[in-house]
């Protein structure tokens, strides 16, 4: 976007919505943006439960029971 388009926009919102207007409508455009980035974030770091599953370590083997430690007869 060239600096000329950007100066068209920024007239065209000062003569739509008038100059008390563009701080609230922005933030408001910053508040939007920022929920749809977390929103995208959640959506990239939320895998189903199979691939958890399958990322996951095996289970870890516990120690010997008391029972398991008999010499073979």
């Amino acid at each position: 976007m060239s600096a000329g388009t950007f100066l068209l926009i920024v007239i065209a919102a000062l003569v739509l919505f008038g100059p008390k207007r563009l701080p609230e409508l922005g933030r408001a455009v910053g508040r939007t943006i920022n929920e749809f980035k977390n929103a995208t974030r959640d959506i990239v770091e939320d895998r189903p439960e199979a691939q958890k599953a399958e990322a996951a370590p095996g289970p870890v083997s516990e120690a010997p029971k008391q029972e398991d430690r008999r010499l073979p007869e």
